[in-house]
């Protein structure tokens, strides 16, 4: 089974989680953007004919743009989509999976019942806020033929499609952001001591431009990007999560299957636990 079979509730939240994380950092970037702009046009002067200073007006624009950045990220409110819909599609995957290996809650007969309730329950909380109608009756016929198999081909399936596939995706984010994290690290500390320099040099007199506030703006912009990605957050999160993923798949391999509903319950607790860590570091997420 793989994220294709899923309901076409969690192909809904997924898209509009990644359409609000889109938008969300194409207006975070233009904002800090256009505020270095600003302060680039703060810090010269070029008058045309002893008139008007066209640097005073890309000042002007770049703050205009940066408001309007703004005004669209409050109006819009597309962080709180990206954060509903990932927390959507991750609680449906969840309980798609466990129904269809046989992992609990369910293990008794009224399962696919159970199962109808708790996705509806989970899409009734989000559905003011993100657009869910999809249906895949082809996906709900492939978890019912995988419900249905032996206990090792349900073992193999949920070990390899699922902790495998997510312990894979845990691991290379953690890598990509661990090296994001030490590039911007480095970038700021470069930008800072740029600053320092174009500071020095005003003081001693080699330059009488102030070039060191727009080395400010742009350090200040650089540092709530890095805040807004999380990039250091995110490295320990999902380290942490591969590695006890990592753990859990050798496990299961010699699970039986009378401890098999309380192994998957196990592994789907290690995979949510990362997901609300990451959910509750987000002040727009409830």
């Amino acid at each position: 089974m793989t994220d294709a079979d899923l309901p076409g509730f969690f192909h809904d939240a997924d898209e509009a989680s990644r359409r609000g994380q889109r938008q969300t950092l194409l207006l975070s970037r233009v904002r800090l953007m256009s505020a270095v702009v600003a302060a680039i046009g703060g810090a010269f002067k070029w008058k045309v004919g002893g008139g008007y200073d066209i640097w005073a007006f890309v000042a002007l624009a770049g703050f205009f743009v940066a408001l309007f950045a703004e005004i669209l990220l409050w109006a819009t409110h597309p962080e709180q989509k990206w954060n509903a819909g990932r927390a959507v599609a991750e609680q449906i995957k969840s309980l798609v999976w466990r129904y269809a290996v046989i992992g609990d809650p369910f293990t008794g007969p009224n399962a696919k019942h159970s199962l109808q309730l708790m996705i509806a329950e989970v899409v009734s909380e989000q559905g003011k806020k993100l657009p869910l109608a999809s249906t895949n009756p082809t996906g709900a016929e492939r978890r019912e033929q995988l419900r249905a198999q032996p206990f090792p081909a349900r073992r193999t399936a949920y070990r390899e499609g699922r902790v495998r596939d997510q312990l894979e995706w845990y691991r290379r984010r953690a890598t990509t952001n661990e090296f994001r994290a030490n590039l911007w690290r480095m970038l700021l500390i470069a930008g800072e001591f740029v600053a320092i320099l174009f500071a020095g040099a005003r003081v001693m007199g080699a330059w009488d431009v102030d070039m060191s506030g727009v080395m400010a703006a742009a350090v200040a912009g650089g540092a709530a990007w890095l805040g807004l990605k999380q990039h250091e957050n995110l490295f320990l999160g999902y380290a942490a999560a591969a590695s006890d993923l990592a753990l859990i798949y050798e496990r299961l391999a010699d699970v039986e299957e009378p401890e098999w509903a309380a192994a998957v319950a196990e592994a789907e607790g290690a995979i949510s636990k990362e997901h609300s860590a990451w959910l509750a570091s987000r002040p727009s997420a409830t």
